[in-house]
């Protein structure tokens, strides 16, 4: 019965003996008294503490910067698309700004030589605009009055020229043909009545489209004329927030402006002037009626309007050239495309770096740039402000002067040496 007494004598489960074992050891064990907790040999708070030391019986905190963290970027996001929504919001707005401040800064020069004079700046400044609004004014009406006499005028004898058109389709071809025929047939077309109907329903959004420009003129009148009229105003309360360093600074960038925006007007003045002078003589060699008001019409429109201006000036001088001869109407377009291109790539280069001192690159960049960023503002206000800001920084570039030592890439000079015996 040996081995039966040693299998019923086998260890303890040792978890059992460990707690056997500990039995009795006056060092484990716990005062009832106190409360002791005898795995930990000590109070209640030793025993928290020691909880605590133990990695994964403790319950992790979060830490105390974490919710000021998650507030603040949320709060910066927030302002973030706050911000974003009104800019698009406000950039119309923002462009007009921008647009009345240069016109300002254009008008500039005569308002400071009128109130040099002892006149008020106020009553300079509107002496300005009226002067410019009454020569817009009356340039629009001699200009509506011989639109809308030539317009009558075709009208009248276009039946005479459709018939001459009828009778030599007739007579080169071989057909028979009839205007009472076309005209009955155009009007009983499907695509003029679609046009007609498209017409009347696009009434509204030419109205909308017009009076919107309206209030946007009127808009970039008033900022101009304040910033025209409050410019020493406005250049006092921008450097009182400045210290006299920066003060200098601004005032300097100030006259800068001034200075280039005149002279990118002066240039496109200058321009706008050959280019009348030269499309007078062509009108005048064609015997266009009003000739005269023809040239002022291509000269202003083609150098103030960027990008579709060359292409406004010129369609109405083709129209009324069509209505004397369809063949002056060729002709005239040909004299266009051809000055244009003369103008592009030898005379605006030339008057443009003279009068606002930037290479014809980067003013041809910039137009470009401009073009891109705000459109037609953009193209219109792109030369004078890079002219203005290369001159800025012009002023902080030191330059230094240029040696004549020879170019590190050009090779030495190797010079043979005949050894003894060597041939």
């Amino acid at each position: 019965m040996a081995a039966s007494d040693e299998t019923t004598t086998t260890d303890p489960i040792p978890e059992a003996r460990g707690a056997r074992d500990t039995e009795g050891d006056p060092d484990t064990e716990g005062d009832p008294d106190t409360g002791d907790d005898p795995d930990t040999g000590g109070a209640p708070e030793a025993r928290e503490a020691s909880a605590g030391a133990v990695p994964g019986r403790g319950d992790a905190r979060m830490p105390r910067w974490l919710p000021r963290a998650v507030v603040l970027v949320l709060a910066l996001v927030a302002c973030f698309q706050l911000g974003s929504w009104a800019f698009h919001q406000l950039i119309g707005l923002l462009v007009n700004i921008l647009i009345a401040f240069f016109l300002a800064l254009a008008i500039e020069p005569a308002v400071a030589r009128m109130a040099a004079r002892g006149m008020r700046r106020g009553l300079a400044t509107f002496l300005v605009f009226l002067g410019v609004f009454v020569a817009t004014a009356g340039f629009l009406a001699l200009l509506g009055s011989m639109l809308a006499g030539q317009i009558v005028d075709m009208v009248e004898g276009f039946p005479r020229y459709l018939d001459s058109v009828i009778s030599s389709i007739n007579t080169t071809f071989h057909t028979e043909l009839s205007r009472l025929e076309i005209q009955d047939s155009l009007l009983h077309s499907d695509w003029l009545q679609k046009y007609v109907q498209n017409s009347a329903t696009g009434v509204l959004d030419v109205s909308t489209t017009v009076l919107g420009g309206l209030f946007r003129l009127l808009t970039v009148g008033l900022f101009s004329f304040y910033f025209a009229a409050d410019g020493p105003r406005l250049r006092r309360a921008l450097c009182s927030v400045l210290p006299p360093a920066k003060q200098a600074e601004v005032l300097r960038a100030w006259e800068i402006a001034v200075a280039k925006t005149g002279g990118y007007l002066y240039s496109r003045g200058l321009m706008a002037l050959i280019s009348g002078i030269a499309h007078y003589v062509v009108f005048e060699f064609l015997d266009l009626p009003y000739a005269p008001a023809l040239a002022v019409w291509v000269g202003l429109v083609s150098q103030f309007i960027p990008t579709i201006g060359t292409y406004l000036a010129g369609a109405l001088p083709m129209l009324i050239a069509f209505t004397v001869n369809p063949w002056y109407a060729l002709y005239v377009l040909g004299f266009v495309v051809v000055y244009q291109q003369f103008e592009n790539y030898m005379l605006q280069p030339k008057l443009t770096a003279r009068t606002v001192d930037i290479h014809p690159a980067v003013a041809f960049g910039s137009v470009i740039a401009g073009t891109a960023l705000l459109g037609a503002v953009g193209a219109l206000i792109a030369i004078p402000a890079v002219a203005t800001l290369q001159s800025f920084l012009g002023a902080y570039v030191k330059r230094y002067e240029v040696t004549d030592a020879a170019p590190a890439t050009a090779a030495p000079r190797t010079r043979r040496v005949r050894r003894p015996g060597v041939r």
